[in-house]
């Protein structure tokens, strides 16, 4: 799958990457790296409601346990796992940013590769 991304988010995420200092680039960075040169971009106004952006609040299920999340997806600067907000340089926030409502796919997390479906997308 190709991942969505609205063009005020791609520049967002492009700009803080772009400054972030040496030590904090992760492996996570690169991935997104990657996944932002397969995007397919969009104007705001075309990207789906079920899309999930930046601001956007997901419920996924991983398949072997059924083990549910729920999340906001933000920035970095605005994480806080208190009150569900998760970082886009998370590893999960780099395997959801521009995935829709309804897919289903594997991603390589601290605790290996897991299978995920993204069961709700909501925009705030």
């Amino acid at each position: 799958m190709i991942p969505i991304i609205k063009k005020t988010d791609f520049h967002a995420i492009i700009n803080l990457v772009e400054n972030l200092a040496p030590t904090q680039k992760t492996k996570e960075l690169g991935v997104l790296q990657n996944e932002l040169r397969r995007a397919k971009t969009v104007a705001d106004h075309t990207i789906s409601d079920k899309v999930i952006q930046l601001g956007t609040y997901f419920e996924i299920r991983e398949l072997s346990s059924g083990t549910k999340l729920s999340y906001y997806l933000v920035l970095p600067k605005y994480a806080d796992l208190a009150n569900k907000k998760i970082s886009v340089l998370s590893p999960l926030g780099v395997a959801l940013i521009g995935f829709q409502e309804g897919a289903t796919f594997e991603w390589e997390m601290p605790g290996g590769r897991k299978k995920f479906v993204i069961e709700k997308v909501q925009q705030p």
